[in-house]
Parts: structure tokens; sequence; C-alpha cells
């Protein structure tokens, strides 16, 4: 599995279907997401997944940076619902991750299909696995080294009666990596049962970036960001490297007005794409700016990019969790591929 500053051949995105999930929300939501993906769009291809009936709907919204693809969806959340990339021997694949609604949280009859549907129209091999999990709790560093919460995957919502030992293995099977760092994460405490790309993100090989809750936030998520921090402290890498650990604050609650009980004011969500790094704002002015210099000291070679994202995040997710990169390798036809050998494990 490459990491995310790899070069990306395109952006997928999803057109937000369903009434029922968004409500009233639904026309704001979707704003949101035509307006993130024109940004994108300034620096690589945006291909938004959209029902057949929005089609029209999606190529007014977005513009002609935009291309448009029919493939039935419920929701927006493309990095759950879409393949995650991997390289393979014969160039590129994507993993299929049984998107089962985050445990049946929420209806997914259409998004359980996105990833095999995007996969048999650009000719990708699908890799199957008989893991249930998500791209927001897949975290790597390029070389070997996966974090993901265990309360979002080793949970019997998902995969029942598996060990953590069992699922390590599956992961490194089917995502060839050689070490999965485990952060606790707690169950329930959202609709993804706590992902990591809202709380630790590999800047780069070696160097995590974490999520420290802002002033007003709540005694578990402190606790959370305190035993996240004493575990990545304490690991190594695949290679047996030391992390280095950084702490991204988030906004001060009574700065970013009166937000719902799901909204998620975490910068650590943000999206590395060709050329920049879009990172959410909130309102907070000075946690606003903190956050885009830090981004900036470690993405030297890309353009920051603040991007007001109020209603996705009102909805429980962030920019990264709105978009799902496909890196550019070479490949060699479509193809099913069942599961693949684990690698040996590193040092």
């Amino acid at each position: 599995m490459l990491d995310e500053n790899h070069p990306h051949a395109r952006t997928f995105m999803a057109w937000p279907a369903r009434r029922r999930v968004w409500r009233a929300d639904l026309a704001e939501v979707r704003r949101d997401v035509a307006g993130l993906a024109e940004v994108i769009s300034r620096y690589e291809p945006v291909v938004m997944l959209a029902c057949e009936a929005h089609l029209e709907e999606v190529r007014h919204a977005c513009g002609p940076g935009v291309e448009v693809l029919a493939v039935p969806v419920d929701d927006l959340w493309v990095r759950d619902t879409g393949p995650t990339f991997v390289v393979i021997e014969a160039g590129l694949a994507g993993v299929d991750t049984n998107f089962n609604g985050w445990g049946r949280k929420q209806i997914h009859a259409r998004d359980a299909q996105v990833a095999g549907r995007v996969l048999a129209h650009y000719g990708l091999p699908r890799i199957e696995t008989t893991l249930v999990t998500e791209g927001g709790n897949l975290e790597c560093d390029g070389r070997g080294t996966l974090l993901a919460t265990e309360s979002a995957i080793v949970n019997d919502n998902r995969n029942p009666g598996r060990t953590r030992e069992q699922v390590e293995a599956d992961l490194c099977a089917a995502l060839g990596v050689r070490k999965v760092l485990w952060l606790p994460g707690i169950a329930g405490i959202d609709i993804t049962d706590c992902h990591v790309d809202t709380m630790a993100r590999f800047a780069r090989p070696g160097v995590v970036l974490l999520n420290k809750p802002g002033r007003g936030a709540g005694v578990d998520r402190i606790r959370l960001y305190r035993r996240d921090r004493e575990i990545l402290t304490a690991a190594t890498d695949a290679d047996g490297h030391r992390l280095e650990v950084i702490d991204v604050v988030e906004p001060d609650s009574d700065r970013i007005g009166n937000r719902g009980a799901d909204f998620l004011p975490s910068y650590v969500n943000y999206y590395v794409l060709n050329g920049a790094v879009l990172v959410p704002v909130f309102g907070d002015r000075a946690a606003d700016r903190r956050a885009a210099g830090l981004l900036a000291d470690c993405y030297p070679d890309r353009e920051v990019v603040p991007v007001y994202i109020d209603t996705l995040a009102e909805g429980g997710g962030g920019i990264h969790c709105a978009t799902q990169q496909q890196p550019v390798v070479e490949t060699m036809g479509s193809q099913v591929i069942p599961r693949v050998k684990a690698p040996e494990p590193g040092p």
C-alpha cells in the first residue's frame, strides 16, 4: 500500500444521494462536495461518482473540470466505500474492504458495491478479502507500516469472532504491509467507531501527526489522545525506527460556534494531492493558522490550501473522508485476485 504522498492519477469523490441520511442538510453538503471537487480539480483529475438520476445536476454543480461517472451511491464517504489501492506484481490493484455501513449503522446497499464497480470500470484487479473495514481506518507510511484503530475493525459489528492477531494477518496479506500499529479507539464514539484518519496520520515515514483535542473537548477524547501518544512514542515502524510524534491541536470549541454532536474538528483529516495539501478551516483563526503553518512545515514542496467544509464536518467527516486517491502505477489488465500471501514479518 502506497502512502498518500505518492503521485495521484486522480481523486475519487461521491455525490451524496440519500435525503434520508442528510435530511435538511442535503443541499448544503452537496455544495461542500462540489466546492471541494473544484479545488482538487485545480491540481489533479477528479472523478465524481453519482447515481444516474443525478448526473446532470452534478455536472452543473461541479463544472467542466470534474468528470462525472455513473456509479450508484448512497453517501459521499468514498474513502470508506471506494477501493483501497495497492501495488501487486501486475501493477495497480484495489482491495474491496466489504463496506457494511460502519457495522450496519447506515443504509449502504449501493455503497457496498462501489469498490467493485470502480475497479471494473477502470479494468483494475480486485483483491478479495474476508475482512470488513474502511479506508478511513487504514493509514500507511508507504514502507510497510499501517496505523489502525482496534475499535473500528476488531469489532463484532464488522469482523465477529476474530482476534486482533487474525485481523492483523489479514491486513498484512491484503495490503502488503509488514507491521500494524494499533491505537485503541473508542467503539461507539461516532458512526465509524473511531477511524484513525481523524486521529493520526503519517506526514512521511517516521513522522506521525496526532490530533490533540482542543479546549472544551470531552474527557474520553482527552484520555484517548494521551493513550495514543504513549503508544506512538513507544512504537517502532516496520523498519525498526522510532516515530516522531507531532501534535496538531484542534480549534477551541468556544471559538467555532454552536456545533452538533457529530461535528469533526480535526485538522488531521487533511488531504494530500499533487502539489497541494487541503486543510479544513473551522473559524478559530489562531488554531486554523497554526494548523496550516504546521502542515506547511511538514509538506514544504506543496501549497497548503484552506477549505471550508462546515456541513461535511457536521456529518462527522472531513476532507480525507470524502476523497480517495488512485496512485500513478502501471497496470496489466483486470482480474479478481483471491487472498494473497502475507509478507514476512519485519524486524
